[in-house]
């Protein structure tokens, strides 16, 4: 039964495109406020998307104020008010940060998802609000306005945490969507060598995947056609500092080892091991990471 409920109320949101026009201003009014701060690219987009972590870092602020609101309810079940308080403030303080590292991931995203996203964050906005109140009215000594302003919100946070949870295990929004498992594993020819250009990205075709080729310096460098975020392809992209830039996000890869540079994108691109042989570029699937300057790695970038 709850399930059902559930389905219809995810189905609902999905297929409302009134949300369009909000979640579009809200974008632009995002993409200003960040181009002002600078936040566009570089350290600071990386680090709000969660780069250094390796997987989003939303999800990981979210434990915060969930975590810490459950604990107010059981501290005012049990009278605790002051201990209460101190809890809702500091998940007050994990919803803030919470709501700047989601926006920053939500503007990256589109159509059913999109949506979605915009109802998590206006739930979660209401419950913000609810527990900010709490948050005042305990500080003023009006403790059962503020349990009541906590009852309030618990159940508002508890709805959008199902939804963010939809977002990630059902749209897949910050996991990787790139496919790990590629074959062949032997050398493949994919392209003769004198048509791949200097600087400029190019598609080609290893078996059943989509390649994008680029030489670099003298160098050629293949990378798997699809950008981890959202699968864009990479080789619509272009060249920037020693790294490509998909286009639909502008997602930076570095390379030589499709390390992600910036975001929204947090999970390398996968990059293939390549050679020329008798005037072909042939490519494979990489073996296994292994440390930097390894004789596993050497072989990997086709060292002797």
């Amino acid at each position: 039964m709850a399930q059902r409920v559930l389905d219809r109320l995810l189905n609902a949101i999905e297929g409302d495109d009134r949300l369009d026009r909000p979640g579009h201003r809200l974008e632009q009014g995002l993409a200003f406020a960040q181009n002002l701060l600078g936040v566009t690219r570089g350290r600071a987009r990386g680090f709000l998307h969660g780069v250094w972590l390796g997987h989003p870092f939303h999800p990981l602020l979210t434990d915060i104020p969930i975590g810490a609101w459950t604990t107010a309810l059981v501290l005012d079940l049990r009278g605790h008010e002051r201990t209460a308080r101190a809890a809702v403030g500091l998940g007050l303080a994990g919803a803030l940060a919470a709501a700047v590292t989601g926006l920053n991931d939500w503007q990256y995203t589109h159509d059913d998802a999109r949506r979605v996203g915009l109802v998590h964050g206006t739930l979660n906005t209401i419950a913000l609000g609810l527990y900010g109140w709490s948050w005042w009215q305990r500080g003023r000594g009006r403790h059962g306005r503020g349990r009541i302003a906590a009852l309030l919100g618990y159940p508002v946070i508890a709805i959008s945490g199902y939804l963010g949870g939809t977002l990630t295990y059902r749209h897949r929004i910050g996991a990787d969507q790139t496919d790990r498992r590629l074959d062949p594993r032997r050398f493949t020819r994919v392209l003769p060598e004198r048509d791949l250009p200097e600087g400029r990205p190019h598609r080609a075709r290893a078996g059943d995947v989509d390649v994008a080729l680029v030489r670099s310096d003298g160098r050629v460098h293949a990378l798997v056609d699809a950008c981890p975020h959202l699968r864009g392809p990479l080789s619509r992209g272009w060249l920037r500092d020693g790294a490509i830039v998909c286009p639909w996000h502008g997602s930076a890869f570095e390379l030589r080892t499709g390390e992600s540079l910036n975001g929204p994108a947090v999970h390398p691109a996968q990059c293939l091991q390549t050679r020329v042989r008798d005037g072909w570029i042939e490519v494979r699937p990489r073996a296994a990471a292994s440390p930097p300057g390894g004789t596993s790695a050497r072989r990997q970038e086709g060292w002797p």
